[in-house]
């Protein structure tokens, strides 16, 4: 007969586990979660919120590993509300800090549903509205950027697709020409043409690379294409949802696009970095 995960006792015949213990365990959980997402908006003494959680835990089966789990999920609930009201507050950013310190929590375990790493580009956004220049990424090892005097990295985005728009032409309507039969062993050829030269753009696939965002330049290294683009030398930018798109002031440039997989991060942070 096997035991209940929640209780540790007998779960009965042909049963996993107590149903009112599961319930208790959800309920236990949701209480948790919320109880935590909760805390900036009361600001709330942090060892009063440990102690509630505790209890709720105790009395729901909950261990003290999945403990830590629920309380980096009603951290990342906060980061989400706060940017619901817009850029994370410095008051918010502060706090948050708090709570990660007071429990624990682990970069990587605030991190598994990317809410450190948003709380991090919202806190990059907001230096930059505020006219600082941000510095909230460590960059181990070299980069394949050759930077200016006074130009400093503010992101750096890896395996980004790079994709150009190349112009191709093929013929409609040609002819190979003809051989037309005169006399005996005389013969007379017609001329052959190709046809209507027709053009295709088509967005191409070019390569993937490191992309690196600084106050003066978007820069490129991949292993086919490397490039910077000066901020002033760009006429317009286009959002995508996973990206974003450029066009560079040039008589030959065609658009350009950059797949980093956060379109709105990647837009608001060269466009405001284009107006410092």
């Amino acid at each position: 007969m096997a035991q209940c995960p929640y209780c540790g006792k007998a779960a009965g015949f042909l049963r996993k586990c107590h149903k009112q213990c599961k319930q208790t365990y959800v309920s236990g959980e949701q209480r948790i979660v919320s109880l935590v997402s909760e805390v900036t908006d009361r600001a709330g003494d942090l060892s009063q919120l440990e102690s509630k959680i505790q209890h709720i835990a105790e009395h729901s089966y909950i261990d003290n590993t999945a403990l830590q789990t629920l309380v980096a999920a009603g951290w990342g609930k906060v980061v989400e509300d706060a940017f619901d009201d817009g850029v994370v507050t410095r008051q918010e950013e502060d706090f948050l800090a708090e709570i990660a310190n007071h429990f624990g929590l682990s970069s990587e375990m605030l991190d598994r549903a990317r809410a450190r790493t948003r709380l991090v580009k919202g806190a990059v956004l907001r230096d930059i509205l505020e006219g600082e220049l941000p510095h909230r990424i460590n960059i181990e090892g070299n980069l394949p950027f050759n930077l200016q005097k006074t130009e400093e990295i503010v992101w750096v985005f890896q395996n980004v697709d790079y994709y150009e728009v190349k112009t191709k032409s093929h013929f409609v309507g040609g002819s190979r020409g003809v051989s037309v039969k005169i006399a005996k062993g005389v013969y007379y050829r017609t001329g052959s043409f190709k046809g209507e030269r027709v053009q295709v753009s088509e967005t191409v696939h070019t390569d993937t690379g490191l992309m690196g965002i600084t106050n003066k330049h978007i820069y490129f290294s991949g292993s086919v294409a490397r490039f910077r683009i000066r901020y002033e030398k760009i006429v317009s930018f286009e959002s995508y949802e996973d990206g974003i798109g450029l066009q560079r002031d040039a008589a030959s440039a065609k658009p350009q696009s950059f797949v980093t997989g956060d379109g709105w991060f990647t837009y608001n942070l060269v466009t405001n970095l284009a107006q410092m």
